[in-house]
């Protein structure tokens, strides 16, 4: 009888000790579980921050985007280029976009001559610049909106840049035309640029180095 007295209670025991032990188990669980939540929560403000302090970088020099105006949708292949549709950010100049047909070889058009240094092929050049998508008319990048100026070398930007940027002076003034295979190409730059978009800049050369 002793002996069966014993045996329920040390199974009563090992009852007690294995609930207790579940419980431990369940409550180190959800204490897991609220530490990564916190972790993820954490992880998108910081995501959320970077992503709008990145928000006015370069378009041109550098690979983020920046949206002015207007999301890219679909291919602007064939597409006819429109007037500006957008304001002007205060101090840039108007763009004179060639309606029509989208040009299928750089258009490089002085604007204004400059009377400072002459841009050389490998420079490193500080622009200001405003830049227009030919199918919508939207700004999709400047520097006047950022109130700053751009610096980057000339084997750094797209190609439209690259070859028609050289030979200006400083303090001048350039209008560029630049078909899709020069400047984003077929994959375009999501949101603002579509696939297969000619893109229109003007572009001042604001001072030039040898790089």
């Amino acid at each position: 009888m002793a002996g069966t007295k014993r045996d329920r209670q040390r199974t009563q025991r090992d009852a007690r000790r294995a609930r207790e032990a579940a419980l431990a188990r369940a409550r180190a669980r959800r204490q897991r579980n609220i530490r990564v939540g916190v972790v993820v929560v954490a992880l998108a403000a910081v995501a959320i921050f970077v992503a709008t302090r990145s928000g006015g970088s370069s378009k041109v020099a550098t690979s983020s985007s920046t949206t002015v105006a207007g999301t890219a949708a679909g291919s602007a292949a064939g597409k006819p280029c429109v007037p500006v549709a957008d304001p002007l950010p205060a101090g840039a100049p108007s763009v004179p976009v060639q309606v029509g047909p989208p040009p299928t070889q750089l258009v490089s058009q002085d604007l204004k001559v400059g009377t400072g240094a002459t841009v050389g092929a490998n420079d490193t050049v500080t622009v200001n610049y405003i830049g227009v998508s030919c199918s919508t008319g939207k700004i999709f990048d400047s520097s006047y909106s950022r109130n700053q100026p751009a610096t980057f070398p000339l084997s750094g930007v797209i190609k439209g840049w690259t070859v028609g940027i050289p030979n200006m002076k400083v303090g001048g003034q350039r209008l560029l035309g630049i078909p899709p295979d020069q400047g984003y190409g077929a994959d375009g730059s999501p949101p603002d640029i579509a696939p297969d978009e000619t893109l229109w800049f003007v572009v001042e050369v604001l001072d030039t180095k040898p790089s």
